[in-house]
């Protein structure tokens, strides 16, 4: 009981999605005793549910997918786990099997609205004990209510992204992981061209002509553009990048550890993807993406600049990828600094 009490309290004492991810996994694993515990995302891209894991304690250790410094994008399609997938099929609470390796392998889907949105996978040597499974079931309660409430004040109501309520906090939480190389203990960093060296990115993302939309096909139908575009952005991204919307038609994304040849080739597809996709009754649209490598300067400036790589693009063309380092090198905007915190910008 004593410890039943304390994995409550830890639950319910979060703030933040990815602690109340440990939270549940670190409370099931000492419970049932499992060998490894996952938390693992379920979405959708086109017609393919996909399954991407994105917290998970092995053996007593803890790892969460912001923490990683591997690419975990090898999402794997949900039919590779036939018995989750027929358990999901049919609405239900649990499901267990036997691994390959001779484990037992519990499936717990996370619903929301009667939408399967995650699921844990309890790994262990026997089989979970009955009351065991009641009492699993009552934090898994609490997980859900208290997750509900989180995505309340975090999430934008229409399209299910971050809002821009949480923008500086996980702005700020992503500049200070952002490491200096120390070229003197590390002499090879110098060797390595710039467009190969991993950093942090910030794109702004905005829909071409979204008024028009609205105007011919009202604001009903632009909605389901937004969250049609929303599942978009949501599919095209790492679980360890961010994707908010700002309001209206305009979208953030905060890209972490990558290169900019890989920053740039991330946004171009996702461009790409958009424009390839069909939206029913309108046909195709576009967006015109501006991004900016994050440095130690504050969000407002860094916004600011995405903002006019971004609406360069848009006054030069629509739907496409503009990077302001490369329009400030090659003269196309210049930018002139006013006391170190408001920036004044011009297209030439």
């Amino acid at each position: 009981m004593e410890s039943l009490l304390r994995h409550m309290v830890e639950l319910t004492g979060q703030r933040d999605h990815n602690l109340l991810d440990v939270a549940i996994i670190s409370a099931l694993q000492e419970m049932v005793g499992a060998s490894q515990v996952r938390m693992m995302d379920i979405f959708r891209t086109g017609d393919e549910a996909l399954v991407r894991a994105r917290a998970w304690i092995t053996n007593g250790t803890v790892t969460t997918i912001d923490e990683s410094t591997a690419d975990h994008r090898n999402d794997t399609p949900l039919t590779h786990y036939p018995v989750l997938l027929e358990c999901i099929a049919h609405q239900g609470g649990r499901v267990e099997e036997i691994g390959s390796d001779g484990e037992t392998i519990l499936w717990v889907p996370i619903w929301q609205n009667d939408i399967a949105t995650a699921c844990l996978q309890i790994t262990g040597t026997t089989t979970v004990a009955p009351a065991a499974l009641h009492v699993m079931e009552g934090i898994l309660s609490v997980y859900r209510n208290y997750q509900n409430l989180l995505d309340y004040s975090e999430r934008d109501s229409l399209t299910g992204l971050l809002n821009r309520r949480t923008f500086d906090e996980k702005f700020s939480r992503m500049a200070s992981s952002q490491t200096v190389p120390d070229s003197h203990a590390l002499p090879n960093v110098d060797r390595r061209h710039p467009n190969d060296v991993e950093g942090q990115w910030l794109a702004v993302v905005d829909i071409d002509h979204f008024k028009r939309v609205n105007d011919q096909f009202g604001h009903l139908y632009g909605d389901e553009v937004l969250i049609l575009v929303a599942n978009l952005l949501r599919s095209s991204f790492r679980t360890q990048d961010l994707v908010f919307r700002f309001g209206g038609e305009e979208f953030v994304i905060l890209l972490r550890s990558v290169s900019l040849n890989d920053a740039s080739s991330a946004f171009e597809r996702l461009r790409a993807n958009i424009e390839e996709h069909y939206f029913p009754q309108l046909g195709t649209i576009t967006v015109s993406i501006g991004f900016v490598s994050i440095n130690s300067s504050t969000p407002v400036v860094i916004l600011g600049h995405a903002d006019q790589a971004l609406y360069y693009g848009k006054s030069n063309g629509r739907n496409q990828v503009c990077f302001y380092d490369e329009l400030v090198r090659r003269g196309q905007l210049h930018s002139e600094v006013i006391n170190d915190h408001v920036e004044f910008f011009f297209d030439n």
